[in-house]
Formats: structure tokens, sequence, C-alpha cells
């Protein structure tokens, strides 16, 4: 049973972000260049200016921020910014998306063309200081997220509705090819973000679909969760024990009363705390 968490309609919500310090949820509206939040049950707005996807926290105050040019670093009490590093700055055709921090400390990020341009995306790791391409010929970059143990990364280009994974090193750097995770193609299921539990389950928000769907490590799926919006794009666990399943959404090209709310579900499962970045 799911239930609303936060009734703004965002054109496309995405990268929620539960601040483990703050006990506080972070999540963006991406179109709208607006990091989202609730504070003791207040509605919080950040406004941009461009578009900013995802983020990762460093401080109790301090998030890292994707943005369509840069990578940055937001004091959420101050307000001021801080570049860390360009991304993609040169390019005009694309734009972060999803992204998420490791275990080992490093920020993964996902570009793609803001008209879903045919490859345009990559995506890359920043890890101490340094930038550095993971993966090209990208058409929508999602499902960025790890195994508790820091040995599998997962993610996928949602245009070929397949998710990958691929083995880390000690650093958490690809240690060989990527390979299928799952292929949602016979669904025609398209998979968006995602996050792993503590048990090594991954739960991935499948758009247009209405649903977060969890699949066991070796790739098998074992359940749903149901939401009332149609374009579901990414889950994150929250609350005081990690059982909350939050998701966002979409209502982008959709008139329906709760598309593009943000909703949270009671599950039996329990999240990962969300890893600090390492500058």
């Amino acid at each position: 049973m799911s239930t609303i968490f936060d009734e703004r309609q965002c054109l496309l919500g995405e990268g929620p972000l539960w601040h483990p310090e703050r006990q506080q949820l972070f999540w963006f509206d991406i179109l709208n260049k607006r990091l989202l939040s609730r504070e003791n049950g207040t509605p919080k707005t950040w406004q941009f200016d461009e578009y900013v996807s995802a983020a990762g926290w460093v401080t109790r105050n301090e998030l890292l921020v994707a943005s369509a040019s840069k990578l940055f670093l937001f004091d959420l009490e101050s307000e001021i910014s801080k570049k860390l590093c360009d991304l993609e700055a040169d390019n005009p055709v694309t734009r972060s998306n999803d992204g998420r921090a490791d275990p080992k400390g490093g920020f993964w990020i996902g570009t793609m063309g803001i008209n879903l341009e045919h490859g345009a995306g990559s995506i890359y790791r920043y890890f101490k200081g340094e930038l550095r391409k993971l993966y090209g010929d990208i058409t929508c970059s999602n499902a960025i997220c790890f195994a508790p143990d820091g040995n599998t990364a997962y993610f996928c280009d949602t245009k070929t509705r397949m998710i990958r994974k691929v083995a880390l090193d000690d650093n958490g750097w690809p240690a060989g090819a990527p390979e299928t995770f799952v292929d949602l193609s016979p669904e025609d299921l398209k998979p968006d973000g995602a996050v792993v539990d503590s048990e090594g389950y991954l739960w991935n928000a499948q758009w247009g679909a209405s649903r977060v769907a969890r699949y066991a490590p070796d790739g098998s799926f074992v359940e749903a969760v149901s939401f009332p919006a149609s374009q579901t794009s990414c889950p994150a666990f929250g609350g005081a024990d990690l059982n909350t399943l939050f998701v966002t959404t979409a209502s982008e090209g959709l008139t329906g009363p709760e598309e593009g709310k943000t909703f949270f579900a009671q599950v039996s499962a329990r999240g990962q705390s969300e890893h600090r970045v390492v500058l």
C-alpha cells in the first residue's frame, strides 16, 4: 500500500536521496531545475539555472550535485555552490541524469541527450577529485546502484531494456566487462532508476509500469510494489529503519492527478544507508 509523501507534481521527478545524518529525503524535478525536500513537514525548494538531476551527501549540510554542465558542492543552509569539475560542459546536447555514491565513496553519474539523442550519453565516476569516463554510447543512463559488499555495480541504458552488472576492484573501479543482470525486453519493461537493499536485492523503478520491481542477486524476479503514478522513475530507501521505499515519478506528457508526485511504501526489506561521497 503506497502513500503520497509529497503532493508537488514534478515534471520529471528523479534522484531521491535519503540523507542519513539529516534523516531527510531530497529529490529533483529535473526539467524544472529544482531540488526538493521536506523539513519538519514543510516543503522545501531550491531553484537552479540549469538542469539538476542527482546528488550524494558529503557532510550534514553539503551535497554533491550533478547538473547539465558540472558537478558542484551545494550547501543546503547557505545555498552557496562550489564547482568541483565540468561534466560535458562543452556539449550542449546532453544533461546529467541518474547518479549514486558507491560504497568506496565514488560518485557515479550518467548523462543523456536532452531530447534522447541516440548514444549521446555516457557514465562517469568521480572519485577523490578525478572524473573518469567509464562507458559511452548510452542513450538514457539509469539504474546506477551497488551491491552492499562493494564488489558489483549495476547500471542500464533504458533504451536497451537491459540492466547490466560489472565487477569492481578494491578502489571501486570496474574490473572487467559488463554483463547482463536482467533482460526486461521480453516484457517490454523500461528500467529506470534502481537501488540495492541490504541483502543485495535490486529494486528497479520501471517507467510506464507504475511499479518498483525487486530482483534477486541472480537476476530472478521476486516481487513488485505498485504505485498510483505511471512514470515511476527512481527508488530510495529511507526512514529510521531504512524500510521505507520512496519513489519519484514524472508527470511529463500525462494529466492524471497523481502523476509526478513522490510516494512511499513500507516494505519488509531494509535498505543500505546511502554512502558518503569522498571528495
